[in-house]
């Protein structure tokens, strides 16, 4: 690549993608497929062997189901093929845009040359046009372009006059040629956003509010908090878990009873699945013969159990505790640190593995359904449009038909003519003249009987026409009525298919990132939109319609992680505000009743209403199994 002179980007990342993928030795660690029985089976290269003859060898290991080796083969390299890409466009391009500091001729940069021993002398067909100086490649003939501007602007520097008016004249200004600037181009946006310099075109921008902090756990818990919470939530049927909402389960977190039901029922549901998946889980449980029901009283032996067969030095510190009976002691670290391991192992089970490819079928299978769809609709617009194209050719056709006839009426009276001919043959001159006496007769009755039928005539043809409008009229209305109930149905179809993709989302993705690469995350069973910082140490949240809007104008279109920031705020603005009015109001009627609670006079011997912050205390699992 190194002094390559390729025109275009297109050009290098065909060269590149014949030499990556027309490599002949492959390296160690490189996962690929391989032929074996008939059949490809994927695998890891392990050692790479020499025979000698000039053939290599690839000691290679057989992967099974979660990348696990199943056995080792010796292969040769024609039976190791990439079955998937390990390159793709846009990776080779930034490559090259981070590697050069030059296009045409490509020249990469010098550390990066000397790291990997690459030469940086000037091949000999390119010395007598390009040269090197202070590490850079300079042109010869754009240099000495620069040089003779630059001798004619001192030439002409000692007449002020004349630079005068040369800028008066419109000709380009003196002092650019002198200083060799070139005019400066329009930026195409967006760029990086750390690029962007204000503009005097920039809308005005509102200050971008500060999140809340308020959390109950600490600050580095919360993406666990979040991770755990989102996960239960999201297969809450599978596991059999009635859902909680995010402030109870933060709630059951911070609190010290050792037996909470929302904590227990967590738990047990996660671990349950580790024994039916007949892992290393339920294997070892089966050598400590422990039965497969886990109930209130002994739910902690099965936590120490799994504690046990992670060994996680951190986590293991807690066993003596929970065996005493006192988890509710432990600090909200170990907890959710807990609740962690227990959801990552019961991400591999096969139950939640089924889950999630049953849900990536029925999205395909929606996403089909709605191209079908637009692909009918398409169609059906075509063939209207084709029909109504024949229906117009056919009335020009006719029209002009008419016009030929009526422009013509010689052309009705041919048959006469022709028979008038065959008369004039067979018959003799004085018939001819009977005949010629006749038609004139004839011609003059039958002008005379059209003036007398004229009026009716013109009488029947308004009226017709009037007839032909109003049924026009109607025709157009019954159109657009029909148009109209026909777009409702389609805009309700994609309502419809948007609302079931969602109910059958495989993970949570933020929502994008601003300037400072601060990542904005909205979890549709909350609400709330969570700041997380680029070194994921610190959390907030925005709980109100007007932070959002306030956040929306504060991000510049001009950057490329704002912009796209922007973009997915606007697609969800509308399901964000519902969430967070909802909230609000939520929130409102929480606090009335708390005030309500402790205005309560003590004469009054009516029992009190409950706290609703209390409300994670009598949390019910409606989904448990029996």
């Amino acid at each position: 690549m190194q002094f390559k002179r390729f025109n275009s980007y297109p050009m290098i990342l065909w060269h590149l993608h014949c030499v990556l993928y027309n490599l002949k030795d492959l390296f160690v660690g490189a996962e690929l497929y391989g032929k074996k029985d008939d059949g490809l089976y994927p695998c890891r290269v392990l050692k790479i062997v020499e025979n000698g003859v000039g053939k290599t060898q690839y000691e290679v290991a057989l992967l099974g189901e979660n990348k696990k080796i199943t056995e080792n083969a010796i292969l040769h390299g024609e039976d190791l093929v990439w079955k998937k890409t390990p390159f793709n466009r846009k990776i080779l391009k930034s490559f090259i845009r981070e590697s050069t500091c030059r296009s045409i001729p490509w020249v990469l940069h010098e550390k990066l040359a000397q790291k990997h021993g690459i030469s940086t002398d000037l091949p000999e067909e390119l010395r007598s046009k390009f040269f090197l100086q202070g590490g850079q490649l300079v042109n010869r003939t754009k240099k000495r372009k620069n040089e003779n501007r630059n001798n004619v602007g001192e030439a002409n520097g000692e007449s002020g006059k004349f630079k005068r008016n040369k800028g008066e004249t419109g000709k380009p200004d003196a002092s650019k040629e002198e200083n060799n600037q070139p005019e400066d181009e329009p930026v195409k946006y967006p760029i990086d956003d750390l690029l962007v310099k204000p503009g005097p075109d920039d809308p005005l921008f509102t200050d971008r509010p500060s999140p809340s902090r308020d959390f109950n756990v600490p600050m580095d818990c919360i993406g666990d908090l979040l991770m755990v919470w989102d996960f239960c939530s999201s297969f809450s049927r599978v596991l059999n878990l009635w859902p909680f909402s995010l402030e109870d389960f933060e709630n059951a977190i911070c609190h010290k009873d050792s037996n909470l039901v929302l904590i227990v029922e967590t738990h047990s549901a996660l671990l349950r699945i580790l024994i039916k998946d007949d892992g290393e889980y339920s294997l070892a449980l089966q050598n400590k013969k422990r039965k497969s029901k886990i109930s209130l009283i002994t739910w902690t032996e099965y936590v120490c159990d799994f504690l046990e067969m992670i060994n996680v030095t951190e986590l293991c510190s807690c066993m003596t505790t929970i065996k005493r009976g006192h988890y509710g002691l432990l600090d909200a670290n170990a907890k959710l640190g807990i609740l962690r391991e227990l959801v990552c192992h019961a991400l591999e089970t096969d139950l939640i593995r089924g889950k999630l490819d049953d849900l990536i079928e029925q999205r395909r299978a929606l996403g089909a359904t709605v191209r079908g769809e637009a692909l009918e609709y398409a169609r059906k617009k075509r063939e209207e449009k084709e029909q109504l194209k024949g229906e117009s050719n056919g009335l020009v056709v006719k029209e002009n038909s008419m016009e030929s006839t009526g422009s013509n009426p010689h052309m009705a009276e041919n048959g006469e003519e022709n028979g008038d001919m065959m008369e004039e043959v067979i018959s003799s001159r004085q018939s001819n003249a009977f005949v010629n006496s006749r038609k004139q007769l004839n011609g003059q009755s039958k002008k005379g009987e059209k003036q007398k039928l004229d009026p009716k005539v013109e009488a029947e043809n308004i009226t017709n026409s009037n007839e032909k409008e109003e049924q026009k009229q109607l025709t157009g209305e019954k159109k657009e009525d029909q148009e109209k109930k026909s777009k409702e149905k389609r805009e309700q179809r994609k309502e419809y298919f948007k609302r079931e993709m969602e109910k059958r989302s495989i993970r949570t993705n933020p929502l994008g990132k601003d300037r400072d690469y601060n990542r904005y995350w909205w979890f549709r069973r909350d609400g709330r939109i969570f700041v997380e910082s680029s070194d994921s140490k610190q959390w907030g949240y925005y709980c109100a319609k007007e932070e959002v809007d306030a956040l929306m104008s504060s991000l510049n279109p001009k950057g490329e992680r704002e912009r796209a920031l922007q973009q997915q705020l606007e697609k969800f603005y509308p399901r964000i505000s519902l969430e967070l009015q909802k909230r609000s109001k939520d929130l409102a009627q929480k606090i009335a009743l708390e005030e309500a609670v402790l205005r309560r006079s003590t004469r009054v011997r009516a029992p009190p209403r409950e706290n609703p912050a209390n409300a994670f205390l009598k949390y019910v699992n409606k989904w448990k199994e029996d």
